[in-house]
Order: structure tokens, then C-alpha cells, then sequence
């Protein structure tokens, strides 16, 4: 049995990730590492520090000591740490958001992405300009964050006032763009909600798991 070793930096993504898993791969061991200590730190931070670095390698070089097939990054905010990581293992690696930046440029050239913290934000738009420069193709980057939407779901517990400024925020800006990235992968169960929207909208969970089943066969 293969399996699929995921770094997590937290819980809210683990039953949705199960659930792509078991629909895709039900043959495929998923095994998780959480830490949720990076995220808060990247956030205090304003981004990655060095200790989330070390971190997120050490997490990497253990994945593969447990026999990863495949190690696979859920936190776009970690990314760039990822990056480094993924140098120090001799296994195939993968950011979720990876599939999903490659399908917005190979869309359109006005990629509007968004996204309610600032760390998830940056490394997602230089993650798409990367795809975009090895592809060779002009785009423009079209940043949207939302203000106030985290703040509403992790201090007010307000989870519909954080539904509703992101689905405001995607609406008012969707008409200049030729495609909609949701940064986090959180945002997946708006998307009942955006049917609306005549452009098309990504979002990074079944993308990312979709190319993890392209590695592993």
C-alpha cells in the first residue's frame, strides 16, 4: 500500500482532505503531521521564520523515514519553507496549491486571488507568478485581501459574517479577472455559493489531491 504523508498546520482541512482521499485513492495510506504552532508564528511574523523552516524540514525528512511515497504540503502559508524542504528528501513532494496555479495561468492572464491573511496571500500570488514565468506566459495579478474575514471566524466565531465579506469581495471583483483563485484551502465550501460567478473559480484541495494521484502512479 502506498502512502501519502501530509504536513499540517492545523486541523481544518484534515476531514476534507480524507474524505478526496478516500474518494481518489481509497487504496492509499494518508498519514498526517500537524503542528499548529507554525501557523500562528507565521502570521505573528508577518511570514516564515527560521524556526518554521527547520521545522517544516525536519517534518519533511521524517515523512520520509515513515516511508512516504509522496509528502504533501496543505498550508500555503508555509509554502516557500516547503520549498526549502523538499531539497533535503529524495521522495516526490507537492504543495497542494501547486495544480491549482497552474491551472489559473493556463486559464487567463488577469488571475485574481484571494485570500483573508496577508501570509497566505504573498506566497500564493509569487507561487502563480513562478508557474507563470516557467510557462512563459504574461499575467497580471490581481491580489485581493479580505479584511476583517479572519478576525470574524477565529475571534468573533462569526462564521457567517466571514462567508458573507468573502463572497462580497469576489463578486465586486471578479468582472476584471478571467479567473478566481481561493487561496486558502478553507474557502472550498463557498463555492455552492459563487455559482454566479461567470468566470471560473479554483480552489486547491481536489486539484492537489488529483495531481498526488498522478504521482503516485
Amino acid at each position: 500500500m502506498k502512502k501519502v504523508v501530509l504536513i499540517h498546520t492545523s486541523l481544518v482541512s484534515i476531514l476534507d482532505l480524507k474524505a478526496l482521499f478516500a474518494e481518489m485513492m481509497p487504496e492509499v495510506r494518508m498519514v498526517n503531521i500537524i503542528d499548529d504552532s507554525l501557523l500562528p508564528e507565521v502570521m505573528e511574523h508577518g511570514g516564515v521564520t527560521p524556526s518554521v523552516v527547520r521545522r517544516i524540514c525536519a517534518y519533511a525528512v521524517e515523512a520520509e523515514a515513515m516511508g512516504a511515497d509522496l509528502i504533501f504540503n496543505q498550508c500555503s502559508s508555509v509554502g516557500e519553507a516547503f520549498d526549502i524542504a523538499s531539497r533535503l528528501v529524495h521522495v516526490p513532494t507537492l504543495k497542494i496549491d501547486q495544480a491549482m496555479a497552474e491551472k489559473a495561468v493556463d486559464i487567463g492572464q488577469r488571475i485574481l486571488t484571494v485570500a483573508t491573511v496577508e501570509t497566505t496571500l504573498g506566497p500564493s500570488c509569487r507561487l502563480i507568478e513562478s508557474v507563470a514565468r516557467e510557462k512563459g506566459k504574461s499575467i497580471e495579478l490581481q491580489p485581493c485581501l479580505v479584511k476583517g474575514a479572519f478576525a470574524a471566524l477565529t475571534q468573533e466565531a462569526d462564521k457567517g459574517k466571514h462567508n458573507r465579506l468573502i463572497l462580497d469581495a469576489i463578486r465586486e471583483n471578479a468582472e476584471s479577472a478571467d479567473v478566481v483563485v481561493l487561496a486558502q484551502g478553507s474557502m472550498t465550501a463557498l463555492l455552492p455559493y459563487l455559482s454566479d460567478i461567470p468566470k471560473p473559480v479554483l480552489t486547491s484541495p481536489r486539484l492537489g489531491v488529483e495531481r498526488a494521484r498522478k504521482i503516485l502512479k
